[in-house]
């Protein structure tokens, strides 16, 4: 990820080696429309513009609009065919950045209503999904098989291109890369989402450019449009409401009225502010929680309204045009001048196209109640916030578990009320202006709803009183406006707005009891540099440390270097920050003294270094670029830390609940103990290895099962210390192998395990000492532990390594290797869909061989992993079809092993492990997940329910598949394939 500060954004106006670029230029890059806005500072009158922006709203025809869509979409072959006539005309094409089957824009957002399977929407919300690696390729979400995928970042770096190359094209001396760009983003982004705009914009084509949330380009747009009388619709002591509710995300701002005050950037305010002799100033106070809640979320309530006057739920694909077609229904219905109806047309599918068509009518009066009963009730200010989870699980979004968007705005208010009464002059507690942004804010019904909301909660000693509207003719161009004249504001000219970070940042420091040191604070402002040296660190060189951070918006007068106690509550967890230590001189094991420096950049985003302490004696430290999953830069005893975004989705996550490592604290003395006790097999050969367990067990005086994670990744690293002394026997190795990964596993819920796991693949993949039968059986059992923190890349190496084996039948049934290989294919949960199914059907043959039958158990497990439909750890977007998982249902049940009986006494065993291993299998394939993409259909559904009960499943597994649910933890065992770390569970 490109560090910003690597970057300056500004042509200093004032510099005399440098010429200001001419435009000013403002992208909303919205969740559903982009808008360029610009100012030509050359012009005799400075005014802010919409640029029309060209693009295809047919295969053959071009046009240009103030909005470009916010969708990607794939052509068909026969569209691609079209579309290449098309593009023979070069003039038509010539500016266009898509690449041969693509297009982005309007014509995207119409063809994608017919295919939905071919379009990418939504990028933007899926760039602050802090559940997936936002850098992978994943969309679009259940996507046709013969569409490629883009990364969220990729998608939004494809409509900045767009823009840009629109722009170039009309502006061919003054390209948009050397211009002042601001790009919007939503208040309450996370620092992975700021960071990964700016990898968008730089891989668009666009490396220097500012950042500004949206809320505030929306108030900046509303006073370039009241230059001249802005003064006289505030006064001092107001408290302004920004409320935005775009596409994807409810933002919410307050922004303080207060004196003009003439101090700088280095007083108390931090505030650079003149206001042209204008008594009043403007301070952005707080910006509330990120919440993914705005028009997607309408277009999925009205589209389940009108599928409730069916018979029954449509199937996926129907069900992705349905929402297509609500969007649609949405837009006219808040817009001016409705109808008092409109219809929905579904085309069928298959050969009856006619007979298969659907028309679903939607009135005015329902999408009314839809919308304001659903998302804007008429709530008290103490209402309270629903959490758990959403009920629309088919589009993979982590959606607002609680749809009403007036309760969210009530929390945000009663939390900030006193906030920003510092000040004598102010005492407003009430919102006493309201600026409304976003498309779903165009329904008058809707704004009088949050209007009466505000009305009645704040005027009970007033009942003439009510909440000023501030007014925007458009409020879809609104925040690309105000981003043009805050590029403007940028160079000493217009209103200024005194935007303090609002929200602390915290650094965790210890885990019992858990608290952390505050290291950024509210009220910073760009450019500010922190130093936390009041609790200097002292970091082994050469291991892997962890940073976990906190954010808050609520806790906003805590100072740099204040030591708070940790509350959920008040606090939510940050991707951590990972780095390794190297003394370039020293190759030995030392340590070394840091202190921490934090800065908010100028463009927005979060730095954080690591800095050598100026009395440490050591060498000067560099950060180990080549060690995931870090890639700190510096020099001179100083260097960037990086956040790491796949542990948002891994790693860490669990680690900052305290899930795993909360499960027991290990002293220096213990592992000392086990260290000595490792040496004694490895290093001095006076103990036999296969010894070594029972002896930790009993210097330990706990039970192997019982060992926390921390001891387990304590052994781990002295396991890796006697790493060479695995060579000396087969058994030797056999042994290392088997502790290795029983101490590192699942591969992840502990900080730092990516670099653990990192570590392991690079020591031992395709480096075995000892070629025999049982150390290739252990290695299996070791990455098999461990897959759940092995990359994509890798298990793609090792599903290769298996295919020869298992799809040729490379080794005997009855052999410890082919069961493990089978159970290590099963557990690679982030290989692409066609190589699990390959896989599966692999297995499925050897199920229906009665001569494969000691493999029956593996094999059962394997097809119950690969088939499942909520995986243990792997992304959604891998999961298997519905329409292939159902040919797996046919072939499984009526595979050979689902008859084995234990009539024979010698075999009853064996019998009851196969009926068990066929039962978690059915279970894991059938559980209903409530998403329609994933779940099978009612006629496979009864017919897993009557196997499971004549293989005596038990009752908890057939509320699974009828209900739904969450295994306990017995039944994740069996899952994972034996006992997890204690404080650790599958996700």
């Amino acid at each position: 990820m490109p560090d910003p500060t690597d970057s300056p954004i500004d042509a200093s106006p004032d510099s005399d080696e440098m010429v200001a670029p001419r435009y000013c230029i403002g992208i909303d890059l919205g969740t559903t429309n982009c808008v360029l806005s610009f100012v030509d500072t050359h012009a005799e009158t400075r005014r802010v513009e919409v640029f029309a922006v060209p693009q295809w709203v047919d295969l053959d025809t071009l046009e240009s609009r103030t909005t470009l869509p916010s969708f990607h979409y794939t052509l068909t072959e026969p569209e691609m065919s079209a579309a290449m006539t098309a593009k023979a005309n070069r003039k038509l094409a010539r500016y266009l950045v898509e690449p041969p089957g693509e297009r982005v824009g309007e014509y995207a957002r119409v063809a994608g209503s017919a295919h939905p399977g071919r379009l990418i929407a939504s990028a933007k919300s899926w760039l602050s999904h802090e559940g997936v690696d936002r850098s992978t390729d994943l969309l679009p979400w259940h996507g046709d098989a013969d569409v490629v995928k883009k990364s969220p970042m990729a998608a939004s770096a494809a409509y900045l291109a767009h823009l840009r190359l629109a722009w170039d094209d009309a502006h061919p001396d003054w390209p948009m890369a050397d211009q002042d760009v601001v790009i919007t983003l939503p208040a309450s982004f996370d620092e992975v989402a700021r960071e990964l705009t700016v990898a968008a914009a730089a891989h668009a084509g666009l490396p220097r450019i500012q950042l500004i949330e949206e809320p505030q380009a929306a108030f900046y747009a509303w006073l370039d449009r009241h230059a001249d009388d802005w003064t006289e619709r505030v006064r001092v002591g107001q408290l302004i409401l920004v409320c935005d509710i775009g596409g994807g995300t409810t933002d919410l701002t307050l922004i303080r009225v207060r004196p003009a005050t003439a101090k700088t950037a280095s007083g108390h305010d931090g505030a650079d502010v003149e206001v042209d002799g204008a008594a009043l100033q403007f301070h952005r106070i707080a910006v509330g929680k990120h919440l993914i809640l705005g028009g997607d979320n309408l277009d999925l309530a009205i589209a389940k309204s009108a599928e409730a006057q069916l018979d029954a739920p449509l199937p996926a694909r129907r069900w992705q045009q349905l929402v297509a077609g609500a969007r649609g229904v949405k837009e006219l219905m808040l817009s001016p001048g409705r109808p008092s109806e409109t219809t929905i047309h579904l085309s069928g599918e298959g050969s009856s196209l006619i007979g298969g068509s659907v028309s679903l009518t939607v009135t005015a009066e329902q999408v009314d109640q839809v919308l304001l009963d659903g998302f804007f009730p008429d709530v008290a200010l103490d209402a309270t916030v629903i959490g758990g989870q959403s009920g629309f699980q088919e589009l993979g979004l982590p959606y607002a578990a609680d749809p009403a968007i007036t309760k969210h705005l009530a929390e945000f208010l009663r939390t900030h009320r006193e906030t920003g009464l510092d000040d004598e002059t102010v005492d407003s507690r009430r919102v006493d202006l309201v600026l409304f942004n976003g498309g779903v804010l165009r329904s008058t019904a809707i704004q009088d709803r949050l209007i009466a909301c505000l009305t009645r909660w704040f005027g009970d000693d007033d009942p003439q009183w009510k909440p000023e509207t501030l007014q925007s003719p458009r409020l879809d161009l609104a925040v690309s406006q105000g981003a043009a004249y805050y590029a403007l504001v940028r160079r000493g000219e217009g209103v200024r707005i005194a935007a303090n970070l609002a929200r602390t940042y915290f650094m965790q420091i210890s885990q019992s009891p858990a608290r952390a040191v505050c290291m950024i604070p509210a009220d910073a402002q760009p450019g500010q540099t922190y130093r936390i040296d009041s609790l200097p660190m002292e970091l082994r060189i050469g291991v892997p440390v962890s940073f976990p951070l906190w954010v808050s918006s609520t806790r906003l007068a805590d100072p740099p270097g204040e030591v708070v106690d940790i509350d959920p509550a008040e606090m939510t967890a940050l991707p951590p920050i990972h780095t390794a230590l190297q003394d370039r001189k020293r190759k030995k094991e030392t340590t070394l003294q840091i202190v921490i420096e934090t800065q908010l950049t100028e463009i927005g985003t979060i730095g954080v270094y690591c800095v050598a302490a100026p009395n440490d004696p050591s060498g000067k430290p560099s950060a180990v670029n080549s060690e995931p999953p870090t890639t700190g830069r510096g020099s001179r005893g100083r260097w960037k830390l990086d956040f790491d975004i796949r542990a948002t989705l891994e790693t860490d996550r669990e680690a900052h609940e305290g899930g795993g490592e909360a499960s027991g604290i290990v002293d220096e003395e213990t592992l000392e103990s086990c260290e000595r006790e490792i040496e004694s097999v490895f290093v001095h050969a006076n103990e036999k290895p296969a010894k070594l367990v029972k002896r930790l067990q009993s210097t330990l005086e706990l039970r192997r099962d019982d060992w926390p994670p921390v001891l387990l990744r304590g052994i781990w690293e002295c396991l890796i210390r006697v790493e060479p002394h695995r060579r000396r026997s087969p058994a030797h190795e056999s042994r290392w192998l088997n502790l290795l990964g029983y101490s590192l596993r699942p591969g992840y819920g502990v900080a730092v395990d990516d670099w653990r796991t990192a570590q392991t693949w690079r020591t031992l993949f395709g480096k075995i000492a000892h070629d025999d039968p049982q150390t290739r059986a252990e290695t299996m059992v070791l990455w098999r532990r461990i897959a759940g923190g092995l990359t994509e890349g890798q298990q793609a190496q090792l599903a290769s390594v298996l295919k020869r084996s298992l799809t040729y039948g490379g080794l005997r049934s009855e052999s410890a290797e082919a069961f493990e290989a089978w159970r290590l294919a099963g557990s690679l949960e982030r290989l692409p869909i066609q190589d699990k199914l390959d896989l599966a059907r692999a297995a499925l043959t050897q199920l229906e061989r009665k001569k494969a039958r000691p493999l029956y158990p593996a094999l059962l497990w394997a097809i119950g992993r690969m088939a499942t439909r909520i995986p243990s750890y792997g992304p959604l977007n891998l999961v298997i079809g519905t329409r292939d998982v159902s040919n797996i249902l046919k072939r499984l049940v009526d595979s050979p092993a689902l008859r084995v009986r234990s009539d024979d006494e010698s075999e009853s065993g064996h019998a009851s492990q196969i009926h068990a291993a066929a039962s978690l299998a059915l279970t894991q394939i059938s559980r209903r997940c409530h998403d329609r993409f994933r779940d099978i259909d009612d006629a496979d559904r009864s017919r897993v329910l009557r196997e499971l009960q004549t293989l005596d499943a038990p009752s908890h597994f057939l509320r699974l598949v009828e209900e739904g649910g969450q295994f306990d933890h017995e039944e994740q065992a069996a899952i994972f394939g034996e006992s997890l770390p204690l404080g650790i569970e599958l996700r």
